[in-house]
């Protein structure tokens, strides 16, 4: 049975989370845990893609995201949950080509609906939705 895009996103952010708490581990290790070994190397195109340009483009992503919060706010002060939800969210909107971005902040709501709370949802939809408006610009 092959993931969909919406399982892929979530093991992405699960292996990104954990890698930010434990940066000695490969990206590999998490998937397999993750996957429960059900992919041997094979892990899904995309999750690899997801996962790998996050942390290639860290730095840039957290700039942008930076740029959205408000007066008084750092990158340093986000929960690290919402922070790598946006990662996601951003990588997607503007590297994957055959996504609109709407369904990648429809998709990180719903992440962080999983795994935040109602303040953290609100706060992911108004830095992704900001972010947007650029964009289209």
């Amino acid at each position: 049975m092959e993931l969909t895009r919406h399982q892929i996103r979530e093991i992405a952010f699960q292996t990104l989370f954990a890698l930010n708490a434990n940066q000695q581990t490969n990206k590999e290790d998490f998937f397999e845990a993750l996957t429960n070994g059900k992919y041997g190397d094979q892990y899904p195109k995309y999750l690899n893609e997801l996962v790998t340009g996050v942390m290639a483009n860290k730095e840039a992503l957290d700039n942008l995201i930076e740029k959205y919060l408000k007066s008084g706010w750092s990158i340093n002060r986000i929960a690290k949950t919402d922070l790598v939800i946006l990662e996601i969210a951003l990588y997607e909107m503007l590297h994957v080509d055959d996504l609109a971005a709407k369904i990648s902040i429809n998709e990180a709501i719903e992440l962080a609906k999983k795994y935040s709370d109602d303040r953290s949802r609100k706060f992911v939809n108004g830095i992704l939705s900001h972010a947007l408006e650029e964009l289209v610009k």
